[in-house]
């Protein structure tokens, strides 16, 4: 049983990837010469497959792809392909459960103005400081500044795509005492920190119900442009809209005519249609929009996460055991 490696991985990497199986021939495939000479013979793959390499394929079965997204690793003959493929999904979920709450919080305490404000070391507290309670009133009335700062509390979070992403952010929501709703394409048994989950065509009933909506879906042809000027009118004016799924869902010219005309509050953003996001993209001087350069899923153990799917993937492999993260080429996840 053979395995080729391409591009290589570190001699750390490739020694616990044949301690995982031992009889397992491995080859580290330094160029892609090499990559297409050895991929004859091989019975399984992790890294990059071209169309070359897989043409030049005899027997190959499994293919470890190095990400989670599909949407750049599959292509036509592969899909048609008898082999299996396997992805990475899952091993972010944690992490942009975290960046996904931090937007959430900045979002409703206005802290990504004052991190703005403290940089022109400026003391402006959101609804103005004429507002602050005296020590002789206390808050027994509810001033400017209280309604400016809100909270997670009994509000609504829509989740568009309900994976392993959607299903992290869920699991937390009890915390902050959120109402959590999902929709899905595969519309399984929610989890119990959800209160509906239903089919993507409830989209609608989702953005009109829902305080945040955010989006964790992959890129498919479904979701491909699937929020647009009428998606955003559906939603609250109140309400936030985050993307940390992939960027090509969401038309940015759409959604900065939705931001200008007030027709939502806010977003905040991890993934975009182009990146880099160019300079002169209205969105950077928006002062209710939050952008991350495209950073959710990095945390310091990634490498590690990575590296662990490969080795149980690879002893599963050489026992013909169940693979883990089997992707469903036709749907592209």
């Amino acid at each position: 049983m053979k395995l080729l490696i391409f591009p290589e991985v570190d001699a750390d990497r490739l020694r616990r990837i044949q301690e995982a199986a031992p009889e397992m021939q491995l080859v580290n495939a330094a160029t892609t010469a090499v990559a297409m000479r050895e991929i004859g013979d091989a019975d399984a793959m992790f890294g990059k497959i071209t169309p070359e390499l897989l043409a030049h394929a005899r027997q190959i079965r499994w293919v470890q792809a190095p990400t989670a997204g599909m949407e750049d690793f599959l292509f036509p003959e592969l899909i048609a392909h008898s082999c299996v493929v396997t992805g990475m999904r899952g091993i972010y979920a944690d992490a942009i459960a975290d960046h996904v709450y931090g937007y959430l919080l900045c979002l409703v305490r206005n802290l990504h103005l004052y991190i703005r404000q403290q940089m022109q070391a400026s003391w402006n507290p959101i609804g103005g400081e004429e507002h602050r309670p005296s020590t002789a009133v206390g808050s027994g009335i509810q001033s400017d500044m209280d309604r400016a700062h809100g909270q997670l509390r009994d509000r609504t979070l829509g989740l568009v795509g309900f994976g392993h992403i959607g299903r992290e952010i869920a699991r937390r929501a009890p915390a902050f005492r959120l109402r959590v709703v999902a929709v899905d394409p595969q519309c399984d048994v929610p989890t119990p920190e959800v209160q509906h989950l239903w089919p993507t065509d409830q989209l609608p009933q989702l953005l009109e119900i829902s305080d945040f909506v955010v989006i964790t879906a992959p890129h498919t042809p479904q979701t491909a442009g699937l929020f647009r000027r009428a998606q955003f009118q559906t939603m609250r004016r109140t309400a936030f809209l985050v993307n940390v799924g992939r960027g090509v869902i969401v038309d940015l010219d759409d959604l900065c005519a939705a931001l200008i005309a007030q027709e939502i509050a806010g977003a905040a953003l991890d993934v975009f249609e182009t990146e880099p996001l160019p300079n002169t993209h209205p969105l950077w001087r928006m002062e209710n929009v939050i952008i991350t350069p495209h950073v959710a899923s990095s945390c310091q153990d990634l490498a590690e996460r990575h590296l662990a799917i490969v080795v149980d993937n690879v002893a599963r492999f050489s026992q013909s055991a169940p693979l883990l993260n089997v992707v469903d080429k036709r749907v592209l996840y």
